[in-house]
């Protein structure tokens, strides 16, 4: 069964001929190899369709030089062609903070890079516009949904238009798109759907529901002006019930409809109980996918994220409201995984975007629905918030009474600053493989403020907490912290100041990594203005090369010690 083609998405013409169909209505085109799993987007949006009775074929990676033939060789769908750069920004891809090209890629077989283009989004549509003039287009994942309106390009270095102008694609699906999908399949492409996008070249009729922004090329001249459309756009993507956004350019209109409501928890679980195969596709047997190798035994257990981090796209991608599994959702998934090959009885990660946000609401859900904040724990826990890790730990004492589960992990980030006794100790002494990851990002206060983040103080205090219990129960595991270096408003005095409290607690910090901007967050908004979109005050920013060297230099005070 594992390896019969008929259980997978139709990937050639042989495949299609193996289910007996003479057509098909939908072909989507993601930049990743095709992973049949439900952590990737591909393969859910294609298993939802399939499941509405959609006769749904999945073209990965997909050859964009030379003659096209992976672009025609099955012809054109009934419906529509989807298309997807995959699970990352193409360019957060391909290159590194110091716009180096990298020389892997975690989501191609065997880790090689090369196997999708720069810009793979608009890439791809233009080559289907060339060969397929007729056919509708419908974009959607990470690249398309943070690019849905004027962006900063860093690899660029300048401000671009909504990549639907560079697509060509005639609508757009923002965020989680599986509601929104199926009412493209149902309705034909229309302007009204949910959660949709599109470029208008036709006046565009404003309400009271409607926020209009600031047209793109006054952004190009006043940086405030982009910095007046984030906020009032981050604004409206917190909210529970958004109105539409419209930005005018010389393209046309870009209009952005609001989304649909979050799933519901029966919602959420009909889409991990569709028939995927947890396995990558028979043709990269024997082949090494580096991405499948962190999943293939984890779990996510819930979406959304009401973190709000400065840097992070998942609420805006995903909700800040926590949409959560069902315990018997989730153990079915987990029966499932204990038939793979190579199953030892470990699940690697028993989480979801912030593993410790299961299960947990608003007290007065109406509270909620007014409210437009984008973190519930920053600067203090919301008190409307229900703070209650009981059936999280119900949930992982479930799954560790399995007769076929040795050990269950939390790979996972978690959030230190939501933390009670009880599962602090639940956590650290039957969760973590030896080293806890953690996320405190700087040592500044007044970075971390910036970066919506909880204070220095509060990550010592749960380092205090964590070496506590290990001495306790005899444990002798690490906590590993993560670091960034030049994020907007840390200055070279920020870095020394971390330079100093890691040395003070011996760490020789290994999980750094330099700030890059990416398309449709604050710190990215910070970045390219120089100004915070929520004062208009102006902050510093390390931008060239050898400023952002010198920051990172910081974090490596021990070697140049020796």
């Amino acid at each position: 069964m594992l390896y019969d083609l008929k259980q997978y998405l139709p990937t050639t013409r042989k495949e299609i001929e193996l289910r007996g169909w003479e057509s098909i209505d939908i072909i989507l085109f993601s930049g990743d190899a095709y992973i049949d799993h439900p952590s990737c987007g591909a393969a859910v949006i294609g298993r939802v369709l399939e499941s509405a009775g959609y006769h749904v074929a999945l073209v990965p990676q997909p050859d964009w030089r030379g003659d096209h033939r992976d672009f025609t060789k099955l012809g054109r769908p009934r419906l529509f062609f989807a298309v997807t750069a995959g699970a990352m920004d193409s360019m957060v891809n391909h290159y590194t903070a110091a716009r180096r090209l990298r020389s892997d890629d975690a989501f191609s077989a065997d880790g090689k890079s090369g196997h999708r283009p720069d810009y793979c989004t608009a890439t791809y549509c233009q080559i289907l516009r060339q060969h397929f003039p007729d056919v509708p287009i419908v974009i959607g994942g990470i690249e398309a949904s943070m690019r849905r309106l004027s962006h900063y390009d860093y690899w660029q270095d300048k401000l671009l238009p909504s990549i639907l102008v560079d697509s060509g694609a005639d609508l757009l699906v923002y965020g989680m798109g599986e509601q929104a999908m199926l009412a493209i399949a149902r309705q034909g492409i229309r302007q009204d759907i949910p959660q949709t996008a599109y470029l208008s070249q036709q006046p565009i009729a404003t309400d009271s529901d409607t926020i209009v922004l600031h047209s793109f090329e006054d952004e190009q001249k006043d940086k405030r002006l982009y910095a007046d459309n984030f906020r009032l756009t981050e604004i409206e993507s917190n909210k529970q019930k958004a109105k539409r956004i419209v930005q005018p350019s010389c393209f046309g209109t870009v209009v952005i409809n609001p989304p649909y409501p979050p799933l519901t928890t029966v919602q959420l679980d009909r889409i991990y109980d569709l028939p995927y195969q947890y396995l990558p596709h028979p043709k990269y047997k024997d082949k090494r996918i580096p991405a499948y190798e962190m999943i293939r035994f984890s779990v996510c257990i819930h979406r959304g994220c009401f973190g709000g981090c400065a840097f992070c796209t998942i609420s805006a991608h995903q909700g800040k409201q926590i949409v959560s599994r069902s315990k018997q959702s989730i153990l079915r998934q987990i029966d499932k995984l204990r038939l793979l090959p190579d199953w030892k009885g470990y699940l690697s990660d028993l989480g979801g975007p912030s593993a410790n946000m299961y299960g947990m609401h608003g007290k007065d859900m109406s509270l909620c629905e007014r409210c437009a904040k984008p973190s519930c724990l920053q600067p203090r826990i919301c008190p409307n918030l229900q703070v209650d890790f009981q059936p999280l730990i119900d949930l992982y004492h479930t799954v560790d009474r399995l007769p076929y589960i040795k050990k269950s992990f939390v790979g996972s980030g978690i959030r230190y600053d939501l933390m009670s006794e009880q599962y602090g100790i639940e956590l650290i002494t039957r969760h973590v493989s030896g080293r806890l990851k953690v996320a405190p990002e700087h040592t500044s206060d007044t970075v971390l403020r910036l970066m919506r983040k909880p204070s220095w103080q509060a990550y010592l205090r749960f380092r205090e907490f964590f070496l506590r219990v290990n001495k306790e129960h005899g444990l002798n595991q690490q906590l590993i912290p993560y670091f960034i270096s030049s994020h907007p408003g840390c200055t070279n005095q920020d870095m020394q100041t971390l330079a100093r409290e890691t040395q003070r607690m011996h760490y020789h910090p290994e999980q750094v990594q330099d700030f890059t901007p990416t398309p449709m967050t604050l710190s990215t908004c910070m970045f390219y203005t120089g100004i915070n979109p929520y004062t208009m005050q102006p902050i510093y920013v390390a931008r060239t090369e050898k400023e952002k060297k010198q920051q990172n230099s910081y974090f490596f005070w021990w070697k140049n010690n020796r």
